[in-house]
């Protein structure tokens, strides 16, 4: 999942302050920056989790096959998401979203490469996922004081770290067992992240400025 983080849309750092020196007009990183730190991009993410929750669970007859399709995707696409959201921290933030990024892509090509894995596998993949990305997301709730609706955002990473738990926890022990689980897990964490998103909005509209809603965290 992909939450705000770092400092508030009314503490974004000034370019003609001192400090780091802006990046020149046009630059490809500081155009990802602006748009991974926007309320817009935050929505994309949890539209990219709550879509294939309410497919999985309209569909739950789907094999295992086509369970294993439609996660890997959404893994692949919210790691896509979290990467771009990467540009909008500060650059010494940067590694610990890079690095869940990377997180997400791999266990999406690993549930592409072979679909037809066993329910334990596939479980395995999103339980660790969701754990990892929920354990950071909770800690940089916490770390960051400035943090607006930080109550959102660690409810949102708490529901990730129940998530990876509950899924680690109690395997299914068929595919439509893990479809109702996994699509479930996917809908409560996409209604969090739109909940997140609209929040950030809230905060960006009281802030001065372009309208960019400050650094969000890929954690």
């Amino acid at each position: 999942m992909t939450v705000p983080g770092g400092p508030t849309p009314q503490e974004a750092p000034n370019p003609s302050s001192g400090g780091a020196r802006p990046a020149p007009p046009g630059d490809p990183a500081e155009l990802l920056g602006r748009l991974g730190g926007s309320w817009t991009w935050l929505l994309g993410s949890a539209l990219a989790t709550l879509v294939p929750g309410v497919v999985v669970l309209v569909w739950p007859a789907g094999t295992l096959h086509v369970l294993a399709v439609v996660i890997g995707l959404y893994l692949l696409v919210t790691g896509g998401f979290r990467f771009v959201a990467v540009f909008a921290q500060e650059r010494g933030e940067r590694l610990p979203g890079l690095l869940l990024a990377v997180l997400y892509v791999l266990a999406g090509v690993l549930c592409l490469r072979n679909p037809l894995q066993t329910i334990a596998a596939l479980s395995l993949i999103v339980g660790i996922v969701w754990l990892v990305t929920g354990m950071l997301t909770a800690y940089a709730a916490v770390a960051a004081e400035a943090l607006p609706h930080r109550g959102v955002v660690f409810g949102a990473g708490a529901l990730g770290v129940v998530a990876g738990v509950v899924v680690l926890a109690l395997p299914a022990e068929s595919a439509l067992a893990l479809t109702r689980l996994l699509g479930l897990w996917l809908v409560l964490l996409g209604l969090v992240e739109l909940a997140v998103a609209f929040a950030w909005r809230a905060a960006s509209r009281r802030a001065p400025g372009d309208g960019r809603a400050g650094p969000p965290a890929a954690a």
